[in-house]
């Protein structure tokens, strides 16, 4: 069971200043998720219909957990395959992100990418569960719906810097490295889904791993920019390679997450 401070639910606290120094844009910070562990917002415009997978959605949830939530939002904080959770769920980086006493918290809000109308979440300076200011590893990445009209367009992933892989709940060590790996991509709710390369695997996705968020890209000249073009609710993305595969049929012998009751803060 996992608990909440409920004081910082109620209003949005402590926005901190932070520079951009990667392929993160500025903006899509008008709204803020008030500090939390494993919280959500209410449904959220978007600003334009997106056509995914044949659904229209005007709407959305953000989870504090690394991704956007279509259906119902969702709590769920130690990762596993997309292909397994029976939900439209997009997600640049699917960890145990914990805002409620250190790095920043979570904003979104409508904007403008490149001359087009685009929504946008912004997880930069994000700390891991159990949250703590002396922890010195921090995430900054960033998802964006840009608007390409009549329902089509485009989800870009976005990542500055990424020092930590899981939260402690979730078995990682006290500096967020080890235990379940983070994982990022998309899933249809009805059986479509694909994941960045180094997902579920430890050390993949970190500065300086084998498949570091930061150094990669696809669909895009930049390093740290992933762009999947969505055209008459079909995703243009290649399917996964052989080792996703593998890590979605060895998830499929896995019964469940054991339930781990966490300690309430001070």
């Amino acid at each position: 069971m996992r608990f909440r401070n409920a004081a910082v639910l109620a209003a949005g606290l402590f926005v901190s200043s932070v520079s951009f120094a990667g392929p993160v844009v500025s903006g899509f910070d008008s709204n803020t998720l008030a500090r939390n562990d494993d919280g959500y917002t209410g449904l959220v415009g978007i600003g334009f219909d997106i056509n995914f997978f044949g659904n229209t959605y005007s709407q959305l949830y953000v989870n504090n957990n690394g991704n956007v939530t279509f259906n119902y939002p969702i709590e769920k904080y130690t990762p596993s395959s997309l292909g397994l959770l029976g939900s439209v769920f997009i997600a640049p980086f699917f960890a145990d992100v914990d805002t409620r006493y250190a790095g920043s918290p979570v904003t979104y809000g409508n904007g403008v990418y490149d001359g087009q109308t685009a929504f946008g979440v912004n997880w930069v300076d994000v700390d891991y569960y159990d949250s703590d200011p002396s922890h010195t590893a921090r995430n900054s990445f960033q998802l964006i719906f840009v608007d390409r009209s009549d329902g089509d367009f485009d989800i870009i992933f976005n990542y500055d810097d990424i020092q930590w892989e899981a939260g402690e709940a979730s078995d990682s060590g006290p500096d967020g490295l080890g235990g379940t790996a983070a994982r990022a991509g998309w899933a249809s709710g009805t059986g479509e889904f694909y994941e960045l390369a180094g997902s579920g695997v430890n050390g993949a996705f970190i500065n300086g791993g084998p498949n570091a968020l930061v150094s990669n890209s696809f669909n895009s000249g930049v390093a740290g920019r992933y762009v999947f073009e969505v055209r008459n609710g079909v995703i243009s993305t290649p399917i996964p390679e052989p080792e996703t595969w593998a890590m979605l049929l060895a998830g499929l012998g896995v019964v469940g997450v054991t339930a781990k009751r966490r300690r309430r803060r001070k």
